[in-house]
């Protein structure tokens, strides 16, 4: 990195990449309108929102004199990275070994969450949360806490500190976990509503209602989930759905009056814009008309899913369905904080549904589709002028694989591809906030 050191409007020199919808399956950035590549570009940043990008040659003899120019050669600049599903307190139990779902949960997922009553754990877990979703190119997050009120609240302070754009929530439980677990319908609505008046809008914070899945929950605590989203209409609802053939069993026992799984959170009003919900892998045609008819949206958690052995998430499926989709690495559960590595998971079980996914496609669903799921691509998600100006930059040479690999590749799909299946933080040269300096390679910025 070579860099400059003045004062005001901010400016950062590289190749540039980001999509201004969804690619399809084309392979070629110049035969489409949604793709974007700018060879030896420039993203220029005025108070933390994008001014200007094209080509560096146009642009450069325009910038102040007083602008800050930052230059990355043979590297990328994409768009901050966004996680529509993950745990942050299962950062501890990430790669535990040999369970499906329902043991899985049992054996380490509850005792790993106990802790998290004690704020100082809780915030400890937070900030190595966060500076991975950094190191990793990961900007913005639809977060999991625990049933623990001090677990969100930790979270935030950490969030809030780093500025950055987050979503959490306080875990709703109320049965089918242990006790020390367990809430009640009416102390889950009284600590959600709290948390939401303290920290739903506060800087770049935002709050998601999140009931843990239809089994922990009564139709009790389900009803008060829906109340909370009826009087704060522009919050979240984070859960999960249809993700293990036993889990949907279960749901069928516990709740006989619905439709489906998915029918248990509509029939309680939960499904609405805003509404995420992680795996969707064993739907019908009419969940995902219902999911497409309210406006939820799917996190496709391809690492998770492999690794607890639930099943194959059917992108295309969902897509012609017109259901918002993003992708989510759903750690603990899942394998890595890496999008990229996500992406390469996603790609392959794509394959193992007999269809494809290109590296633009995976890209989309990286940025502007899982900015689209979580309805903030108004602020995030590409280099719109206005933009909030987070972004990441990839490294050609990231590894000497990744270098060796990318010098025999002929186009930007090809080039993009290499790095999806080859990449990890190792790929990340450095992530960018508002235009400010989250984390650089081998040295991560503790401005907090």
């Amino acid at each position: 990195m070579n860099s400059t050191k003045t004062v005001g409007m901010k400016a950062f020199r590289a190749d540039i990449l980001h999509l201004l919808g969804d690619p399809g399956e084309t392979l070629n950035h110049e035969t489409s309108e949604q793709i974007e590549f700018i060879q030896d570009g420039l993203l220029v940043v005025k108070d933390g929102l994008v001014s200007e990008v094209g080509p560096a040659d146009a642009l450069i003899n325009t910038l102040p004199a007083d602008c800050e120019i930052t230059e990355y050669p043979n590297q990328l600049i994409i768009p901050g990275m966004i996680d529509t599903h993950v745990h942050y307190p299962q950062s501890d139990m990430i790669a535990s070994y040999g369970e499906q779902l329902l043991t899985w949960l049992e054996t380490y997922t509850f005792p790993t969450e106990n802790q998290f009553s004690d704020h100082a754990h809780a915030r400890d877990v937070a900030g190595f949360f966060l500076n991975e979703l950094l190191r990793n190119g990961t900007t913005t997050a639809l977060v999991f806490g625990t049933v623990h009120p001090e677990s969100v609240d930790a979270f935030f302070e950490e969030a809030q500190q780093r500025n950055l754009r987050m979503i959490a929530g306080k875990v709703l439980m109320d049965r089918n976990c242990p006790e020390y677990l367990q809430d009640t319908p009416e102390t889950a609505y009284e600590d959600s509503k709290k948390l939401i008046e303290k920290w739903h809008g506060k800087d770049r914070l935002l709050y998601a209602v999140t009931p843990r899945f239809a089994p922990t929950s009564s139709n009790e605590q389900l009803a008060k989930a829906g109340q909370l989203l009826e009087e704060y209409p522009d919050v979240y609802m984070h859960t999960h759905v249809a993700e293990n053939t036993d889990e949907v069993a279960w749901v069928r026992e516990l709740f006989p009056e619905s439709r489906s799984y998915l029918d248990v959170y509509h029939q309680h009003k939960l499904l609405k814009p805003r509404s995420v919900l992680a795996h969707c892998i064993h739907l019908d045609d009419e969940d995902k008309q219902c999911m497409a008819e309210t406006g939820s949206a799917a996190a496709f958690c391809p690492t998770s899913n492999l690794f607890i052995g639930s099943g194959l998430f059917d992108y295309e499926d969902l897509n012609k369905h017109d259901v918002r989709v993003g992708l989510g690495t759903d750690v603990g559960g899942g394998t890595s904080f890496s999008l990229l590595e996500t992406s390469s998971e996603a790609y392959k079980v794509t394959q193992m549904l007999g269809k494809k996914l290109s590296a633009f496609q995976a890209l989309y669903l990286a940025t502007l589709s899982g900015a689209k799921a979580l309805y903030l691509d108004d602020k995030i998600g590409n280099f719109a002028v206005g933009k909030e100006a987070d972004f990441a930059v990839l490294d050609f040479a990231g590894t000497p694989l990744i270098e060796r690999r990318i010098s025999n590749c002929k186009g930007l799909h090809e080039k993009l591809f290499s790095l999806i299946m080859l990449g990890d933080d190792r790929a990340i040269s450095a992530t960018y906030v508002l235009g400010e300096l989250a984390h650089e390679k081998h040295n991560m910025v503790n401005y907090w």
